[in-house]
């Protein structure tokens, strides 16, 4: 087995092709002994945390249902149930039935909250606090107080214990596309506050260096990242093909703001050496963020399209020039006389 971190872009239905790559790094006998993921990149990452391989993550893709995952609140008609979520709930859909899918999912495999997902490292960064050994992070937008929440890293920002929370929760969190789906909320664990989280590829769509070292000690393994979203300005049709409201006019300003939010943010760092090394690339132009009314023949296509890209990553990848693109990071060369962790 070759160990590995990795990291999972968001892209809503998008995310399938991050399936296909993720099952891909795993037939290959990649271990990931940390996963971060942002919307879709987090429900694929909480299933890999927990244990699932090739042929569960594929089982679990496959048991999706779809069409559902685009679930109108009261009134359950047609445009006026979109028009009420997002006149009362701030989105046009409920979420749930994707939130039930993920725990019913995590449970099967043992998981519920993130204290089924805490790791022991002892050669891990001594960076590292007690709240960041966690073999899953999402991440998540705080839009109550204009900050990033990486979860479980972050509860104690609102004095909730990290072991104690829903994993199934915070990946719901993590994918409330805004205007799409409702908001999430969390109630501050001493005042009662309530907070308001939507999508955090709204701050952070792509954290690829999140688990890069800080303590001038070689890696042990590399982190491999996975995008499914296109750079801008093509990355802008990608994502918001009519995003709430397919019947209404289109408010494309918003829909631009938006997409600069959730792409713009990471673009200005994706071609670094060190990101572009260990970056793949998959082709997801074929469907749209919102697509959830895909063929399977189209859904097939981008699977297969993930399975290919990763194919293509795992025949050019070069652990040496890994680290020596890399070096100019945080992961500088250690010492002869420390140990490598």
């Amino acid at each position: 087995m070759t160990a590995a971190d990795l990291v999972l872009e968001g892209g809503g239905i998008k995310g399938i092709g991050l399936g296909g790559a993720a099952r891909r790094l795993l037939r290959a006998g990649y271990r990931f002994e940390r996963i971060a993921g942002t919307s879709a990149g987090a429900i694929v990452g909480a299933l890999i945390a927990a244990g699932a391989d090739e042929r569960r993550l594929g089982e679990a893709m496959a048991r999706l249902q779809y069409a559902r995952v685009p679930d109108r609140g009261l009134p359950k008609i047609p445009l006026l149930g979109e028009v009420a979520g997002l006149l009362h709930r701030s989105g046009a859909y409920a979420g749930d039935y994707i939130r039930r899918f993920v725990a019913g999912e995590l449970a099967d495999l043992g998981v519920t909250t993130f204290g089924d997902l805490r790791r022991s490292d002892p050669h891990d960064d001594p960076a590292r606090e007690p709240y960041q050994r966690y073999k899953l992070v999402v991440m998540a937008t705080d839009v109550t107080r204009g900050r990033l929440l990486r979860l479980p890293w972050d509860y104690h920002l609102l004095n909730l214990d990290p072991d104690e929370q829903l994993v199934a929760d915070a990946v719901r969190a993590s994918m409330s596309i805004p205007l799409y789906f409702e908001p999430a909320k969390l109630r501050d664990g001493s005042t009662g506050e309530q907070t308001t989280l939507v999508d955090g590829g709204v701050l952070s769509n792509y954290p690829i260096e999140i688990f890069d070292r800080t303590d001038a000690v070689v890696p042990r393994w590399p982190t491999l990242g996975i995008k499914v979203i296109p750079d801008l300005p093509a990355g802008d049709a990608s994502l918001f093909p009519g995003v709430a409201l397919p019947a209404l006019p289109p408010v494309h300003l918003l829909e631009q703001v938006v997409a600069t939010a959730i792409v713009g943010h990471d673009q200005t760092y994706l071609e670094r050496p060190c990101v572009a090394r260990r970056t793949i690339h998959v082709d997801t132009s074929a469907i749209g963020v919102v697509e959830f009314d895909a063929s399977q023949a189209t859904r097939d296509a981008v699977i297969a399209g993930g399975d290919a890209a990763a194919d293509a990553f795992l025949r050019g990848w070069d652990w040496e020039a890994f680290k020596r693109d890399c070096a100019a990071t945080a992961e500088s060369p250690a010492p002869r006389s420390r140990r490598p962790a």
